[in-house]
C-alpha cells in the first residue's frame, strides 16, 4: 500500500517570504501540525511546526531544567509574547530542513521515516517535487493497521 491513500490532499502551505505571524495564524485558523515552506514552483523547501512556534514563546529557563513537574505555574510568563520584531521575520528564518516522501511510498518505509526522524506529519510529494499532501503518523499507523483484518 502506498502513502497517497492516506494522504491528506488538501494541504496548506506558504512562501519563506511569509511572515511568522502569518504562518501562526495559519496555525490557528486551519488547526494544523505543521506548515510546509515552498517555492514558487510549489516544491517543499521546509517546514515549520506548531512546536518551532510555541519554542518562540517558551520561557529561557526551560532548556536548563530537566523536569518542569515541580513548576505548577509559570506565573507571568503565561501572558507574554514573541516581540513584534519575532513575529515580522520570514518563514524562512524559522523552517527546518523538509523530510518528505513520495506519493509511491510504501506505508512502513513512511511510517519508518517518520518514526526516525521523531515527526508527527511529512509532506508527500509528486514525481515532480511538487507538494501533493501531508500524511500524519495516525494516517500512516490507521492504513497499515487496517490490513490486519484480513488477516485469517
Amino acid at each position: 500500500m502506498k502513502v497517497s491513500i492516506c494522504m491528506k490532499r488538501h494541504v496548506v502551505s506558504l512562501p519563506a517570504s511569509a511572515t511568522i505571524l502569518e504562518a501562526a495564524a495559519l496555525f490557528s485558523k486551519k488547526h494544523i501540525g505543521l506548515l510546509p515552506i515552498v517555492d514558487k514552483d510549489d516544491k517543499p523547501i521546509g517546514v515549520i511546526g506548531i512546536q518551532d512556534l510555541l519554542a518562540l514563546e517558551m520561557p529561557d529557563f526551560i532548556n536548563f531544567v530537566a523536569d518542569v513537574d515541580f513548576v505548577h505555574d509559570f506565573g507571568a510568563v503565561e501572558d507574554t509574547r514573541p516581540p513584534t520584531s519575532t513575529l515580522k521575520k520570514t518563514a524562512r528564518t524559522l523552517m527546518r530542513p523538509v523530510v518528505s516522501v513520495e506519493e509511491d511510498c510504501g506505508l512502513l518505509r513512511a511510517y519508518s521515516l517518520m518514526f526516525q526522524q521523531n515527526l508527527h506529519d511529512i509532506p508527500v510529494v509528486s514525481k515532480d517535487g511538487k507538494l501533493a499532501g501531508i500524511a500524519s503518523r495516525v494516517d500512516v499507523g490507521v492504513a497499515i493497521l487496517s490490513t490486519w483484518s484480513k488477516v485469517e
